[in-house]
């Protein structure tokens, strides 16, 4: 049952009295009234509401009863028309707390935006104007954002702008989105000016990560593409400034000054700035740019001025100024190449190759050519050019020489000649040209003055490399120069003349081979055969090997032609001479045109001896070519007989590969003499550098030799040197792996032949496991001391023998013995084969020796 209060206008309930008894005994305790509020939650508003009235009037500092009592406050009217008297009272609310609460941002927020969503425009303005006024500076960030949330979204721009520029002094940093805002409500012009002040400001840095160069970019287009709304700058000065400060950045900014006077109605104008951004771009970029721009702007143009003439009804072909506009049009788009042109030239004015393009493109204008050639002249810098700069004087030359203008072209290259180049080759090949122009106009006296004059001595000598002198003193030097004049003091001076020049570049040491032959055949071809052989000596003592060379293979040949055998001992000495300090790459023509002399005015012993030096002094790739040359000749001059130590020394000498084929070669002059013993010592002794599993051929051959000319014996002996020296390179593991691995691979091809499956590891598995099979056979086949030696075992067989038998003998009877034994029928023991074998080379050439 409800009970009176000390209050008659209180009503409360039985469960309320312990918390108005707590509250009277602590009327300044938050918490009291906090839980009493917390337990009359679900009452009535007007209930909740005086218990917080009540609260606040003991207690009008807290914050917290505040903040809980104006968010109910709001809560009780959510949803209410804002027309409703609650509204008020709620803002009343809200002011009477921000008496006390005034320093609390949370409440002006609060406040600021409950006044937002009831539409009062002026009055929200005005609090938030309070707010920041009343709260600290450092607190303000809290409430701009939704002060300019507010601002943006009033239907007229003005109360936000003055907003914005009011924020802007406090955080200039947020310029753009300032200006994002007045470009989204149509104010271009103000958007511009904040946009000028932004890129002016070294000092800006743009919260969107934008740079200057964009930046500028972003005011270009704005004021280009909106000229009748943007007054407050000056355009053409703004963007002029952009050229100057964006020097690798043009061409887009002289499209947006163009494209500025074109909307702004000044096709002109827009004309002109196109003509001025072709003519100052210096990127292939930029100029496309321009030209594309510049092209469509064109276009247009004729398009709009045919579209008029249609509506208006004229004829198209009386219309003067849409004639006009087209060949404005084709004449542009003819003069795209020379502006390109002009563009490269610009870039690199050193650059030699555009200028002669440049000349190309001008073709069928002479005056044109002619004031590119002088301007092209005058710009290069000979030290700085990229490609030859000489040939700009050349072909300004020739220019004038195509037209008959010779006294012109002489002009051109006396003035060339003067020019201070970077190499002494550019200074004689304008000496060279100016020379061949001469000649081609048959002028061949003015010809020879003009090359005398470029190679007399300068008063100021210097060397050749010196690049501290200038060209004009060191072109004397120059040996194209000097060659030109040699070739003319050949077809139209006199011998004198012509030999004195020769001397000269002699004396001067810039003679090269070449030019010691030429020399030597011009006075050969004048019957001066002494004097060519002395010019061919001096050749000699300039040069070292190899570039003498082909001095020393002419000279000898040409001695060798005049005299034969007249002057052998001169010629002797020649000989030994060039091979003094030969190198063995060139040794073996001179020894080849030295045996030749021998042999054809010489003595044949000499010849021999010069051919035996050969095989030594040669490189060892060509030591088996010279062998076989020596032997052939020896055979012709002296006889067969007389190139066994020939085929000795060969086989000593030679590589086992060359060694191999040299010693078939001696075993089949044996056996055609019917040496039969020697040619069997022959194979026996090469039987020890082949290997039965590559050299089969070898073998092959001496089982047919003894085939014909053996006997049982023999044939065994063969079979047991074959088994001997397989045993040998069967003990050589890792030599037999790489050998195997080899008649592998030339047996099925190379390693990328094999099958996909197959794989290297595979492959050097199963060597090994071979390696170490015929390791282990080869120890089990090794006799014992006390055991007999079976010399014809695995390798051939009893019916494999008599067969090889039969066929050297037919009389033989058969074999009935396993065991080879001596002649004194004891058996041997594997040491004293062995030692037999390794004595057969001494015994096969101590024998011939001694034959």
């Amino acid at each position: 049952m409800p009970t009176l209060s000390r209050k008659p206008d209180v009503m409360f309930e039985d469960d309320d009295l312990p918390y108005e008894e707590e509250i009277i005994r602590n009327p300044y305790s938050v918490k009291c009234w906090m839980r009493y509020i917390e337990h009359k939650q679900n009452a009535p508003k007007s209930v909740l509401n005086m218990i917080y009235e009540r609260a606040l009037k003991e207690l009008p500092g807290s914050y917290k009863l505040w903040y809980n009592y104006l968010r109910e406050r709001r809560k009780q009217v959510k949803g209410k028309c804002v027309t409703e008297p609650a509204y008020e009272e709620v803002n009343n609310c809200h002011e009477r707390a921000l008496v006390f609460m005034h320093k609390m941002p949370r409440i002006w927020l609060d406040y600021c935006q409950f006044l937002v969503s009831q539409c009062k425009i002026t009055r929200s303005r005005r609090t938030f104007d309070r707010a920041l006024r009343a709260l600290p500076i450092t607190q303000h960030p809290r409430i701009w954002p939704l002060y300019l949330r507010f601002a943006r979204n009033l239907p007229l721009p003005e109360t936000a702008i003055r907003v914005y520029r009011r924020y802007l002094k406090l955080a200039p940093e947020n310029a753009e989105e300032y200006i994002d805002y007045l470009r989204s409500v149509g104010r271009l012009d103000e958007a511009a000016v904040r946009l000028a002040a932004v890129v002016n400001d070294e000092s800006f840095v743009s919260k969107e990560g934008k740079s200057n160069y964009q930046l500028w970019h972003e005011l270009c287009d704005l004021i280009s593409q909106n000229p009748d709304k943007v007054t407050s700058l000056n355009v053409g000065a703004i963007i002029r400034g952009g050229l100057t400060r964006f020097t690798d950045q043009l061409g887009k900014l002289w499209c947006s000054m163009a494209d500025y006077y074109i909307r702004s109605g000044h096709f002109e104008k827009a004309r002109d700035v196109y003509e001025e951004a072709i003519q100052t771009v210096v990127t292939v970029r930029d100029f496309t740019q321009v030209f594309d721009s510049y092209a469509q702007f064109e276009e247009s143009m004729i398009a709009a001025k045919m579209e008029t003439t249609s509506e208006m009804g004229q004829d198209e072909d009386d219309d003067i100024d849409l004639e006009l506009r087209l060949a404005r049009f084709e004449l542009l788009i003819t003069r795209r190449p020379l502006l390109l042109n002009s563009v490269l030239l610009r870039q690199n004015p050193h650059n030699v190759h555009e200028w002669h393009k440049r000349v190309k493109l001008y073709e069928g204008q002479p005056h044109q050519i002619i004031n590119t050639y002088t301007e092209a002249v005058q710009t290069v810098d000979p030290m700085k050019a990229t490609g030859k700069p000489h040939s700009l004087w050349v072909a300004f030359a020739k220019f004038y020489e195509d037209n008959d203008q010779l006294d012109d072209a002489r002009t051109i290259f006396e003035k060339a000649t003067k020019v201070n180049y970077k190499q002494v080759d550019d200074l004689a090949a304008v000496w060279c040209e100016y020379g061949e122009m001469e000649l081609r106009h048959e002028n061949y006296e003015q010809a020879l003055r003009i090359l005398r004059k470029a190679t007399a001595i300068p008063s100021r000598k210097a060397e050749y490399f010196d690049s501290s002198e200038p060209v004009q003193n060191r072109v004397y030097k120059s040996l194209k120069v000097w060659s030109m004049l040699a070739d003319l003091e050949e077809s139209l001076g006199t011998f004198q003349s012509t030999k004195a020049v020769y001397d000269r570049i002699i004396d001067l040491r810039i003679a090269t081979p070449q030019i010691i032959i030429n020399y030597a055949m011009f006075l050969e071809e004048h019957n001066y055969f002494e004097e060519s052989f002395k010019a061919y000596e001096r050749g000699i003592a300039l040069f070292k090997w190899p570039n003498v060379y082909d001095i020393w293979n002419t000279y000898l040949t040409k001695f060798i032609d005049r005299y034969g055998g007249k002057k052998l001992e001169r010629a002797r000495d020649l000989f030994e001479q060039a091979l003094d300090g030969c190198p063995a790459k060139h040794a073996k023509t001179i020894y080849l045109l030295y045996a030749k002399l021998e042999e054809e005015y010489g003595l044949a012993r000499h010849a021999m001896a010069v051919y035996e030096r050969a095989t030594q002094a040669v490189e060892t790739e060509e030591r088996h070519h010279m062998f076989n040359i020596y032997i052939k000749r020896a055979a012709e001059i002296y006889g067969v007989t007389h190139t066994r130590a020939i085929y000795q020394k060969a086989i000593e000498v030679l590589p086992d590969e060359h060694a191999r084929d040299m010693c078939l070669r001696f075993a089949d002059m044996e056996s055609k003499l019917g040496e039969i013993d020697r040619a069997r010592a022959i194979y026996s002794y090469c039987s020890q550098i082949c290997d039965p599993r590559m050299t089969a051929h070898f073998w092959q051959t001496w089982k047919e030799f003894e085939i014909r000319h053996g006997n049982e014996d023999t044939i065994r002996e063969m079979l047991r040197i074959k088994r001997s020296v397989q045993a040998t390179y069967n003990t050589q593991v890792n030599f037999m792996s790489s050998q195997m691995l080899k008649a592998t691979t030339n047996a099925t091809g190379t390693v990328s032949d094999l099958a996909p499956g197959q794989s290297g590891v595979d492959d050097m598995k199963m060597l090994e496991q071979k390696a170490q099979q015929l390791a282990a056979e080869a120890e089990q086949d090794k006799p014992k001391p006390k055991d007999k030696i079976l010399f014809v075992r695995s390798d051939t067989s009893r019916s494999e023998l008599a067969e090889l038998t039969k066929q050297a003998n037919p009389d033989e009877i058969d074999i009935d013995d396993d065991e080879e034994e001596d002649d004194d029928g004891e058996e041997r023991e594997p040491d004293e084969v062995q030692l037999e074998q390794k004595s057969v080379p001494t015994a096969v050439f101590g024998g011939l020796k001694e034959d």
